[in-house]
């Protein structure tokens, strides 16, 4: 029985935190259309985050875009457990285009233990002219990521996407940078 109480309220505990994103909106706006053919299809490596407990210990962190019939868009975010070769975790759910005709506000709902909704709005802030890299925020100012197709990034590349989410007017001092996966 205790095993199932914690599940029930870490999943409460998570729902709480998602649901906070709903709140306000303190965030920029999204500075680019986006075409959901090329940004919500296929493999993102995850360059940069803002800390937080659901991640701790994660590294070569992706999300996965699946398009689907009438642009239905599947999501599958995934780490793996201390380094690159470690155990797979993965969360995953559908998300819904928030803003058409933009493109650039999706709600993902993920599902807990199978059975507990949590709710979590990405915005595009900014992305590549080629859809090479991506910053998403949520719209409280609160979580930061930045996304690359290919985690292999040149020195420069690295401090132009930190100096961009800086110009955003996050605190890149607070990011982290895990491991990615070599290739």
């Amino acid at each position: 029985m205790k095993p199932i109480i914690a599940a029930l309220l870490a999943g409460l505990f998570l729902a709480g935190c998602a649901g906070a994103n709903l709140q306000g909106s303190a965030a920029p706006q999204p500075a680019k259309t986006v075409d959901p053919a090329r940004l919500y299809t296929g493999l993102w490596h995850e360059f940069a985050r803002r800390p937080m407990a659901i991640t701790d210990g994660c590294v070569a962190g992706a999300t996965q875009y699946t398009r689907g019939e009438g642009g239905a868009i599947t999501v599958l975010d995934s780490c793996r457990m201390g380094t690159p070769s470690g155990e797979l975790k993965t969360i995953g759910g559908p998300g819904e285009i928030l803003d058409p005709g933009t493109h650039a506000k999706l709600r993902v709902t993920y599902t807990i233990f199978g059975v507990v909704p949590v709710v979590r709005d990405y915005w595009i802030l900014d992305r590549a002219s080629d859809y090479s890299w991506f910053i998403s925020a949520d719209p409280t100012f609160k979580d930061l990521y930045i996304f690359v197709r290919d985690p292999r990034m040149s020195p420069a590349l690295r401090r132009q996407l930190v100096q961009r989410a800086a110009a955003l007017g996050y605190d890149v001092s607070k990011l982290e940078y895990p491991e990615l996966p070599r290739r």
